[in-house]
């Protein structure tokens, strides 16, 4: 498939198989990942691959967090929580450091973190993976930072869930560009 036909025809795949994925092609989509540009070539990004138990583990620290901010959850709603993890064989987590050298600016890394997540969804798509892109409250929750040994001042910019699409994608047609642009002459 060309680099078009890719971009046109990648959409997020919320379903996926539980089927595992090798090692080798989730290398691949890390290896693509990290091609993205990055201002002053700081490798702004951290990816943490969440298979088998881990993701168990993520859902207990989500649900545990849960219950300690809202102490009334139902149960039900708390083990929903917990097994959100659950819907891929694999999640990718993206993160990205804070600028620690005077010259990087904070969204510079945050843009070349999102860069390397689209180059992410693009390997998937291209070796015939599902990805859905998600963020939520997850990434905003400093016991799921905790968890992954980021710290505070660190952005988690995606909830990358993988796997074979279930049932197959159909691509959509998105919106065109036109209403977005202005040209200037």
């Amino acid at each position: 498939m060309d680099a078009l036909e890719n971009i046109f025809t990648r959409h997020s795949v919320p379903k996926v198989k539980p089927d595992p994925v090798p090692r080798e092609d989730i290398e691949k989509l890390l290896a693509a990942a990290v091609q993205a540009p990055n201002h002053y070539r700081v490798r702004p990004w951290r990816f943490f691959v969440l298979t088998g138990q881990a993701r168990n583990r993520l859902g207990d620290v989500m649900a545990s967090s849960l219950k300690k901010r809202q102490p009334g959850t139902l149960d039900s709603e708390i083990e929903h929580e917990r097994s959100r993890p659950l819907r891929a064989p694999i999640l990718v987590i993206v993160a990205v450091d804070t600028p620690v050298e005077p010259k990087t600016i904070e969204i510079e890394n945050i843009c070349a973190g999102a860069a390397a997540v689209e180059n992410l969804l693009l390997a998937a798509h291209a070796l015939g993976l599902g990805a859905m892109w998600r963020t939520g409250h997850t990434a905003y929750n400093p016991d799921v930072k905790d968890f992954l040994g980021l710290h505070p001042n660190q952005h988690i910019i995606a909830i990358v869930y993988i796997g074979y699409p279930e049932p197959l994608p159909v691509t959509l047609a998105r919106p065109s560009y036109e209403d977005r642009t202005i040209w200037m002459e």
